[in-house]
């Protein structure tokens, strides 16, 4: 007889305090924030922390230049500014992305124009770019989502063709390669964000913008500290006071750049124990009717931000939508202890502020540059399914291992094992 269903009363699958939290703190990391506090000059701090941080990206991505910012949003605006966008041009991005990766065109008067995604890796589709490219178009900032590396070549191939400079979001991808290369050093600049969930952690807040173009850094740079410039460490004797541009306060903070720079030491390993547990939970779930587990294309080598799970109720002759089976579903893996959840409710694009153009108060950008760019939900199916049908897996991240993993596993047995008992389960339950 089938064990009684958690959600129904039954005992949970997954023990209570079993889950390890993300990220793992190491007596390492504990000694790299000490050495910050017992600096004799803890102000130089803010130098050795972003100089030293800013050297040990750039060699890990075999990249020139690198910035250490206080987000991943802020990282993406240096982007943005950095490559040359103006007011009124036009960005391409993915309709399925965390909003930042829109706000940070917009923070510089610029137009998100958005794309559909791939249904197979969830990025932006490379075949849906050209159509909406206009004499207005100046950027494509395709989105590494989940850690799946996006579809570099042909995305590269458009640009070059119409001219256009490439942003890279990198902000859940650290460490992911495409072809064998890393994320982050295929177009002209690349934003990383460095806040805690990410596989790159700096416990709270922080980013890193990097590009190869010595013009792109200058034009970076000058954004990131209210447009003077700035020589790290002698702001007091040589800073002009004197901006030569509209810029914002991006600079990171020395404690958390400390502590990134502790866990970039290890982000090689962990990226590998988070792709060994994703790996089992893709050879185990993919042997159950009615779940789909993440494919990874050729030439991708993928870190798993998150573990990416979708439910097909018409493969098990379900007369229910998909959404409904994930819905039911999660609410009984929730149950067994399994951390499930959904990220992002809606298409970027359905959000309020592009819906009904709120921008600055005014309808800034669009108003004020005369754009027609409209967002209508039809426009990007595929987003809207992928929404609909899909949840995440949380806590693949080590120090967690198999053992959970295994936990997660069973639980997944268990419920969908008696998957019509769990659509009988009432919504308050």
């Amino acid at each position: 007889m089938a064990a009684k269903l958690a959600i129904s009363g039954g005992k949970k699958t997954v023990p209570d305090g079993f889950i390890q939290p993300w990220p793992q703190v190491t007596q390492s990391d504990r000694d790299a924030i000490a050495e910050v506090i017992a600096s004799e000059k803890i102000t130089e701090q803010q130098r050795v922390q972003s100089e030293g941080l800013a050297n040990e990206w750039a060699d890990y991505m075999g990249v020139e230049y690198c910035i250490p910012v206080n987000s991943g949003t802020a990282a993406l605006h240096l982007c943005v500014a950095g490559v040359g966008i103006e007011p009124g041009d036009e960005v391409i991005i993915p309709a399925f992305t965390f909003w930042a990766t829109a706000a940070a065109v917009l923070h510089h008067n610029a137009i998100p124009v958005f794309v559909d995604i791939d249904p197979v890796t969830y990025c932006i589709d490379p075949s849906a770019i050209a159509a909406k490219i206009t004499e207005r178009t100046r950027a494509i900032l395709p989105v590494h989502i989940h850690g799946m590396p996006a579809d570099m070549d042909p995305i590269l191939e458009i640009a070059k063709k119409h001219n256009l400079k490439v942003i890279e979001d990198v902000a859940q991808a650290h460490g992911a390669r495409y072809k064998g290369k890393l994320c982050g050093a295929f177009g002209d600049a690349a934003g990383y964000s460095t806040q805690a969930s990410k596989t790159l952690s700096s416990g709270c807040q922080g980013g890193l913008f990097t590009t190869n173009d010595e013009q792109i850094h200058k034009r970076a740079a000058l954004l990131q500290y209210f447009g003077e410039i700035v020589v790290p460490g002698q702001e007091r004797e040589e800073q002009e006071y004197n901006a030569y541009g509209l810029g914002w306060m991006y600079r990171g903070d020395m404690f958390s750049q400390a502590l990134i720079r502790s866990q970039l030491k290890r982000l090689d390993a962990n990226n590998g124990l988070r792709v060994e547990n994703c790996q089992y939970l893709t050879k185990h779930l993919s042997k159950l009717d009615g779940i789909e587990t993440p494919v990874t294309p050729e030439g991708c080598e993928p870190v798993y931000y998150n573990y990416v799970v979708g439910f097909d109720p018409a493969a098990l002759g379900l007369d229910i939508s998909p959404r409904t089976m994930r819905e039911k579903v999660q609410a009984a893996l929730r149950a067994e202890g399994v951390p499930t959840g959904q990220w992002q409710r809606l298409p970027v694009p359905s959000q309020e502020i592009f819906q009904n153009q709120i921008g600055y108060g005014t309808g800034c950008p669009w108003r004020c540059n005369n754009s027609t760019v409209e967002y209508k939900t039809e426009d990007y199916p595929q987003a809207v399914e992928f929404i609909d049908s899909h949840c995440y897996i949380f806590d693949v991240n080590p120090p967690n291992d198999s053992e959970l993993m295994s936990y997660y596993v069973e639980a997944f047995h268990k419920v969908m094992d008696q998957l019509g008992a769990v659509l009988e389960v009432p919504e308050t339950a």
